[in-house]
């Protein structure tokens, strides 16, 4: 019995994780699964429960099930605190104990949601792309120095790589292009920065075992342009840590909403974590508006990258389709056409999508 550990976390993390929760139970009365889920605090409320982000009895929780479903973390109330007590650690602490090294990341535009994107239709239709990101090294892991100097305070952040976390990576994505279309863009800085030369360097190398994938290079303000310009070029895009972290919230806003991204964090070890791209949006946190669905499709990437479940992540995914054209949409995606939903109600009409 696959066991989950659920950290629903801050702002409208509780109300988004109850929706994709809802829908896997839904999945599991139907089929022969059967999950167990297990609820712990993590980020901002870990915070004010325990005085740290991530606290060690949520650590192991986690470290001994089979996948991780996380909410969002974060908000302004812990703003003030340092660093390294903020919430965001919690996720750069699970990433490291996890050892998830890999963050994948899908951008793919429904025919329905075409009119809510800022881009015009010939432009995104047919758009489905996947960002494969390195997630525990580079400048986010690197050695940090902030230090008092006659010109003021001067700071360091370092940009580290293994040519072996660069390779596991590059390979992760010559892998995953080789289940789609067969084309793999690799984004660097290479004409700047010496980690990007070797990771060019790497990539080339590990392009020999692949000989059926297109691989391309792309300077990464290119790449920024280029999802703007003709996302449709894109299949899979690998790169390092910032690079990604910045170009997949670009390639969400292509369909239209932050709220319809997942994501799913891989690695070395058995344990998937799975959440929405988006952060924890207090702002709107308690009113039942926002959009569950990039948590849902995250519960269904659990199903395919966790437990095998193909067959079922799909069901999952055209339920969504369908309530999508039906018109159904949450406030962050509303039309005047549209029929527009509560959080809640929104998690019921996939559930009723599945059930019929």
């Amino acid at each position: 019995m696959p066991k989950i550990t659920v950290l629903p976390g801050d702002g409208i993390g509780p109300e988004i994780i109850t929706e994709a929760v809802k829908v896997l139970q839904v999945i599991a009365e139907q089929g022969n699964a059967s999950f167990t889920f297990e609820q712990f605090p993590v980020g901002g409320v870990a915070i004010d429960q325990t005085g740290v982000p991530l606290p060690a009895n949520t650590l192991e929780q986690c470290k001994s099930s089979d996948a991780v479903l996380l909410g969002a973390v974060g908000g302004p109330k812990w703003d003030t605190l340092p660093g390294e007590l903020r919430p965001e650690m919690a996720l750069l602490g699970l990433r490291k104990e996890l050892q998830l090294f890999s963050n994948l990341r899908p951008a793919k535009v429904y025919d329905a949601l075409i009119e809510a994107s800022t881009l015009k239709r010939e432009v995104i239709q047919g758009v489905d792309l996947l960002v494969v990101r390195e997630l525990t090294g580079g400048i986010y892991f690197g050695e940090k120095t902030k230090v008092e100097t006659e010109q003021g305070i001067k700071v360091t952040d370092a940009l580290t790589y293994t040519e072996l976390e660069i390779e596991r990576i590059v390979r992760l994505g010559f892998e995953t292009a080789m289940k789609r279309r067969k084309k793999l863009t690799s984004v660097d800085k290479a004409n700047i920065l010496e980690s990007s030369r070797v990771w060019r360097a790497v990539a080339e190398k590990v392009a020999v075992d692949y000989p059926e994938v297109e691989l391309n290079h792309m300077l990464v303000d290119n790449c920024a342009m280029q999802l703007v310009r003709n996302p449709k070029q894109f299949d899979v895009i690998v790169t390092e840590n910032m690079f990604g972290d910045i170009l997949s919230d670009e390639a969400a806003m292509l369909t239209g909403s932050i709220g319809m991204l997942p994501s799913a964090s891989m690695g070395t070890g058995s344990v998937g974590m799975f959440e929405p791209i988006h952060g924890s949006a207090p702002d709107i946190a308690g009113q039942g508006v926002a959009n569950p669905l990039a948590t849902i499709l995250s519960a269904a990437m659990m199903l395919k990258y966790s437990f095998g479940m193909n067959e079922e992540a799909e069901q999952i995914e055209k339920a969504v389709f369908n309530v999508l054209e039906e018109g159904y949409r949450t406030k962050d995606l509303a039309t005047e056409d549209s029929k527009v939903v509560t959080t809640q109600e929104m998690g019921d009409l996939v559930v009723h999508a599945l059930k019929s």
